[in-house]
C-alpha cells in the first residue's frame, strides 16, 4: 500500500474493493504532518464504536460507515485482518500512524485502525 504524498491527501489499497463494495477497502492518511501542518488524519484517534464515518466519492455518491472497533498494531505486527473480511459484507478500514514520532528512522512506531461497517 502507498503512503500519502502530502498531508492532505490519502492512499487507497487498489487491490481491494472501493469504499461501499463487500469487502475491506483500506484508506491509509497522515498524522502529525511536520511544522504542525494539519494532516487528514490527525482526529481519526478520537473516533470510538459507534461514531459515524461518511465517504463521498468523485461522482458525488456517499456511503455512511459505522465504526466498529479501533486497533493500535506494531509497525512490523500482522495485519492481515485490516485488508481481508469474509463475512460477504461491506467495510471501511482507516490507518495511520500513532506514537512518538522517532527522528532516526522517520516514522512512528505503531499504526492505529479504525475499522467500520456500511450502514
Amino acid at each position: 500500500m502507498d503512503v500519502p504524498e502530502g498531508p492532505d491527501e490519502v492512499a487507497w489499497f487498489r487491490f481491494g474493493p472501493r469504499p461501499g463494495e463487500v469487502g475491506s477497502a483500506v484508506i491509509a492518511g497522515h498524522f502529525g504532518w511536520k511544522n504542525d501542518i494539519p494532516a487528514v488524519f490527525d482526529y481519526l484517534h478520537r473516533l470510538r464504536e459507534g461514531d459515524k464515518v461518511v465517504v463521498i466519492d468523485e461522482e458525488g455518491t456517499t456511503a455512511t460507515f459505522v465504526v466498529r472497533a479501533v486497533h493500535v498494531y506494531g509497525k512490523d505486527e500482522s495485519a492481515f485482518d485490516v485488508f481481508y473480511s469474509s463475512d460477504g459484507k461491506a467495510h471501511l478500514n482507516l490507518v495511520t500512524c500513532t506514537g512518538d514520532w522517532n527522528v532516526a528512522k522517520k516514522t512512528r512506531p505503531e499504526r492505529l485502525v479504525v475499522f467500520t461497517d456500511l450502514e
